[in-house]
């Protein structure tokens, strides 16, 4: 009997046509091209358009100050270390990012790794076995759910930022054997939402389980010094774990994981993700320590509040024209947070990726989540806001989304031919 072929898949796969008729209608809302640095006005495919879908949340990837760092970084290393950190890879740089962000984080120590789904991989892969569990939020970044498989742990998922369904999970996975281990986003990549952190820090100590908060979208935006979510809650030091990246507001690329020494130096002779991968060039390195020390001024507190003070008047001006917008979350000294992430939800997938193109052809970048990324018939427009947003950016913005929707047509369907539901 002839073997399949491996690559029928490729060519038969379930989003083929809806791809195809994307394509052909200039609807494809990824892999547009950027011709310049990401601020809040940049040339995308020979057009200047005002950004609303970066994650340089604090606009630092063009400072004077983090430019030059990666110059000298690049000046005295070179283009590339050719090796892993566990063999050749690692500089006084590393060593010197790791220890300032222990500092920063408050921890005893931290690991840096070339990429911020590499931490997660490798620590949560790492620490975890078939005997362990992991209690996800259904919302946690797919890195999370990713290194849960490579673990071949226990999975044992819950409703967002449900916690009568995450007790419920805690309750059952203590007859599991093994240890256990809850994992959060602190500040969730679509939803724009927090965890509710004081809480669930109270249920893993009730149930014995350790925690561990992707900081991802919350180092550089919450709290006073920019650590976090745990950090704006007042549950650092309650916390086992956090993992945080240096893409969004650390103006580079890598990820580090900050915890307890033993954990620490048990990543770095254990995880795969860390010793089997080539070091991260020495300009991001560099980078990233400079722009976590802009983050540390003075400089860097106005921009961490300029920054939600820009979150606070575009999410006002969209739910004052009646956008479906996310709500700001309530923290337990009364005072409430909103997030640099902004989303609009639309509902349907094919209007959301009318909506955004309209938007796009006016000159407003955004991001589109679809489904799976959604729940079906929760495509949203991700808006998300940088510190160097000026008040005119927003209005811009504002401005644009109301018009698109006064042109769009209620119930916009797709091109002819093109199932409306899925992703493109």
């Amino acid at each position: 009997m002839a073997r399949p072929d491996l690559f029928e898949k490729a060519r038969n796969h379930d989003r083929l046509e809806q791809l195809a008729a994307a394509r052909e209608h200039d609807l494809l809302p990824y892999f547009r091209q950027v011709d310049g640095e990401p601020g809040p006005l940049v040339r995308m495919e020979g057009r200047q358009r005002l950004t609303l879908g970066s994650n340089n949340y604090l606009g630092l990837t063009g400072h004077p100050q983090v430019k030059q760092a990666a110059r000298d970084a690049l000046e005295a290393y070179g283009t590339g270390l050719t090796g892993s950190r566990f063999m050749n890879g690692t500089t006084p740089l590393h060593t010197e990012l790791e220890r300032e962000l222990a500092d920063w984080m408050g921890t005893e120590e931290a690991i840096v790794y070339t990429t911020g789904y590499q931490a997660n991989v490798g620590c949560i892969a790492t620490l975890l076995g078939p005997g362990d569990t992991v209690i996800c939020d259904s919302g946690d970044h797919a890195s999370i759910l990713d290194a849960v498989y490579m673990s071949r742990a226990r999975i044992r998922p819950f409703r967002h930022n449900r916690l009568d369904k995450l007790e419920k999970m805690l309750e059952r996975s203590e007859s599991d054997g093994g240890g256990a281990l809850v994992v959060v986003d602190g500040v969730f990549s679509m939803e724009g939402d927090l965890a509710p952190l004081p809480d669930i820090v109270r249920l893993c100590r009730q149930h014995g389980a350790r925690l561990m908060v992707d900081e991802a979208h919350g180092v550089g935006v919450l709290g006073a010094a920019g650590t976090g979510a745990c950090e704006a809650y007042g549950v650092s030091g309650e916390v086992d774990l956090r993992m945080g990246t240096f893409s969004k507001s650390l103006a580079s690329c890598g990820g580090f994981i900050a915890g307890p020494a033993e954990v620490i130096d048990f990543l770095r002779v254990q995880s795969r993700a860390f010793m089997f991968t080539a070091s991260a060039v020495p300009a991001a390195v560099g980078a990233t320590l400079g722009a976590l020390r802009v983050i540390r001024s003075e400089e860097g507190r106005e921009l961490l509040a300029r920054v939600l003070e820009n979150a606070r008047y575009l999410q006002g001006g969209l739910d004052a024209l009646g956008f479906d917008v996310v709500q700001p979350t309530a923290m337990p000294d009364g005072s409430d947070v909103l997030t640099p992430i902004v989303p609009v939800t639309i509902g349907d997938d094919w209007r959301a990726v009318l909506f955004w193109k309209a938007l796009y052809d006016s000159g407003v970048y955004a991001n589109v989540a679809l489904y799976p990324a959604v729940p079906p018939g929760g495509a949203l427009l991700r808006t998300s806001v940088m510190a160097t947003h000026e008040r005119e950016h927003l209005d811009r913005a504002l401005a644009a989304f109301e018009q698109v929707r006064e042109q769009l047509p209620k119930g916009s369907k797709a091109p002819e031919a093109v199932p409306t539901t899925g992703t493109t």
